[in-house]
């Protein structure tokens, strides 16, 4: 089959299959909103402020908040529909759209650059990323830190190959790091945080040393179709909530803490280097998330080349 002929079918096979998702959802009015989310940053915030629920209840939906541990649990569950929208780091996605998940991006939030990083405990051997070489590195697969290895390994002039990835919770990596079955683990907040506090561990990479990436507001391909006024209504809501964060980071860290029981000092550290805002995604935005997937592709940790603009929800009259 030529390749026009290809993406033709593939083309019209994605449009029965978000037209057969649409009619899906859209056979019932919406009466419970499920919303995916990790405990931490802006998704904390909303949830506590309620200004999803102050803007939907009203009109008879009721708001549901499921929680997740990491990004690409959430994704597939957006994929089956278990729930209809949620937050997600830059890597969740890229994996989620290479497999034929049902998603979309329906809008970016800034990079969590500082609060994401590559690490050790001050007493290892190892001094730099280049010492990583045939060492283990703890890092969630699928998640915005296996990105951040990837390209700081990439930017070293280091091969994947030449160290051994340990593909761990953030739960089980911060195990494994404390009782030194790997060498080095790459997360984000608050964990990284939280070993900050209890380590002092030296830094070997950061994201916003390596990488130009953002987190993201996801939806079920087939609900954004169907009910685009409940998503754009929770976009405008969430523009409110993260505001309102911008300007109290030291409440945000104690509202943080109340929430995830993790010691306020971690929280406040992860709290006054976050970034809070929600804005469209943008060309410039598409083209570092799309570097990204052409990144994965080449390692082949994803089984198929994608096009992020495939996956960019436009809103009705945009």
């Amino acid at each position: 089959m030529p390749n026009l002929t290809r993406r033709l079918f593939a083309a019209l096979v994605l449009a029965a299959t978000a037209v057969a998702a649409t009619a899906s959802y859209a056979a019932e009015p919406l009466q419970e909103y499920k919303i995916g989310f990790q405990k931490t940053s802006l998704p904390v915030i909303a949830q506590q402020q309620k200004v999803i629920e102050k803007v939907l209840e009203p009109k008879g939906i009721k708001v549901k908040w499921v929680e997740f541990t990491a990004g690409p649990p959430l994704v597939e569950a957006l994929n089956v529909g278990s729930i209809d929208v949620g937050w997600v780091g830059d890597a969740p996605p890229i994996f989620g759209q290479s497999a034929g998940s049902a998603i979309v991006y329906v809008a970016a939030l800034p990079s969590n650059g500082k609060g994401e990083a590559i690490f050790v405990k001050p007493g290892s051997a190892v001094q730099s990323l280049a010492d990583l070489k045939g060492r283990k590195v703890g890092v969630g697969k699928g998640t915005s830190a296996h990105n951040l290895l990837v390209a700081a390994l990439e930017k070293a002039h280091i091969g994947y190959d030449e160290i051994t990835p340990v593909y761990l919770s953030p739960a089980d990596a911060a195990a494994a790091f404390a009782s030194d079955k790997i060498d080095a683990w790459a997360v984000w907040d608050p964990f990284f945080a939280i070993a900050e506090t209890r380590y002092q561990p030296r830094i070997l990479a950061r994201s916003s040393d390596v990488l130009d990436v953002n987190t993201y507001f996801l939806a079920n391909r087939g609900f954004a179709a169907a009910h685009p006024d409940v998503v754009t209504t929770t976009i405008d809501a969430l523009k409110q909530a993260a505001a309102w964060a911008e300007a109290n980071k030291d409440k945000v860290a104690a509202a943080l803490h109340e929430v995830t029981g993790v010691p306020l000092e971690a929280q406040t550290i992860a709290a006054n280097r976050s970034v809070f805002g929600i804005f469209p995604i943008t060309p410039e935005i598409v083209a570092h998330q799309q570097e990204t997937a052409d990144r994965f592709f080449k390692l082949k940790l994803i089984p198929k080349a994608i096009r992020i603009s495939d996956a960019v929800w436009t809103a009705p009259g945009n």
